[in-house]
């Protein structure tokens, strides 16, 4: 919004080119992001904890989260989202077509994860929304926005998969795109929700991921420096560094209350909504590998819980005393702040290792 009537007046006020550099732009969308939810997150938690508005707590977890955690109030997504969508709203080109995709999916997924909380609330139970309900639901909301994509943008590249660590391995995937792309936004929504189990545990591998694609989006969307790293150029891909800021801002107000101990969950609400929508960033950039690489933590949890379930169903035994792999390591004796912050260091490692393959090809 104020980035369209800003730039009308650049013509007469040429200080106000300013607003016409993508980067300067990103830097408003994460400070206004992270200032709107600052702010409204202690009157929120309030509200929440007045109206009693708490998930229930896994009776089969470990002991003291029953005693800690019960009462805590969820959805705290709802303010993630919020800064994420004035941050984008404010800054954001929204003529872009790339940019209305991944807030279409940020908000879409959102709202299936606030029934779903909702759901587990009223019911008292952590069932929620039945897993053939959310997938289906997260599938039809994600196939709209590769419609969208398909239909309305003039992406080239769009069913290429480019290889990190190679400049000229690409994989033309034709009508195969659709349930790759498919697969990753559905998995990377899931992969961030099985991860949201401890205080703070997405939050800073979310941040570390937006914050990867921040750059990423920018140099793809840049002739020189694409041209100079040997990756596709993608003419308005640039605009979703403005998005992927916005999620970074929004993510690192939400710390400030979800930090050990937290005062408020993310949620089903959350979690949903920021992986899918960093997955369609990944598939509009084109760097849908690298996505496994700098959110491996996402990973690592979704292969240990699928490695514990097949594991059961064909041995009849566990592999981890608990999945996902987070709470494993808590029933091994690791206190949780202990197994938060190592998390985050692998996260910090993995994003050094993604952010690498821009260079190294």
């Amino acid at each position: 919004m104020f980035y369209s009537f800003l730039s009308s007046l650049a013509e007469n006020y040429s200080f106000l080119n300013v607003f016409k550099y993508i980067t300067f732009r990103t830097g408003l969308s994460v400070v206004t992001s992270f200032v709107i939810v600052f702010l409204i997150g202690e009157p929120l938690i309030r509200i929440f904890k007045k109206n009693q508005i708490s998930g229930p707590i896994r009776q089969d977890g470990p002991i003291d989260h029953i005693i800690k955690k019960s009462g805590t109030p969820t959805m705290g997504g709802l303010i993630i989202i919020l800064g994420i969508f004035l941050g984008t709203f404010l800054w954001g080109d929204l003529n872009n077509i790339y940019v209305l995709t991944v807030v279409f999916i940020s908000i879409g997924y959102g709202l299936l994860g606030f029934i779903d909380d909702l759901l587990k609330i009223k019911q008292k139970n952590s069932r929620g929304l039945s897993s053939i309900s959310k997938l289906a639901g997260q599938i039809i909301i994600g196939l709209i926005a590769i419609y969208i994509l398909i239909e309305y943008s003039e992406h080239q590249f769009l069913n290429n998969l480019y290889f990190p660590f190679f400049k000229n391995l690409i994989l033309p995937m034709g009508v195969f795109f659709i349930p790759f792309a498919l697969f990753v936004i559905v998995g990377a929504s899931n992969a961030v929700n099985l991860t949201d189990g401890l205080d703070g545990l997405a939050t800073v591998p979310v941040m570390l991921v937006a914050l990867s694609y921040t750059l990423i989006s920018y140099v793809v969307g840049n002739t020189i420096f694409a041209e100079y790293l040997k990756i596709p150029y993608i003419q308005s891909a640039g605009e979703l560094s403005i998005f992927c800021g916005a999620i970074f801002g929004s993510c690192l107000g939400f710390l400030w209350y979800n930090a050990p101990p937290a005062k408020i969950f993310m949620g089903d609400t959350g979690s949903l909504s920021l992986g899918g929508s960093l997955a369609a960033v990944a598939i509009i950039v084109k760097h849908e590998i690298v996505l496994a690489i700098i959110g491996g933590l996402f990973v690592l949890e979704t292969v240990s819980v699928i490695i514990q379930v097949l594991s059961f169903k064909i041995t009849g035994k566990r592999v981890f005393m608990m999945a996902p792999i987070h709470h494993h390591f808590e029933k091994k004796g690791w206190p949780e702040s202990t197994v938060v912050i190592r998390f985050w260091i692998i996260a910090i490692i993995l994003a050094l290792i993604g952010l690498a393959t821009l260079k190294l090809r």
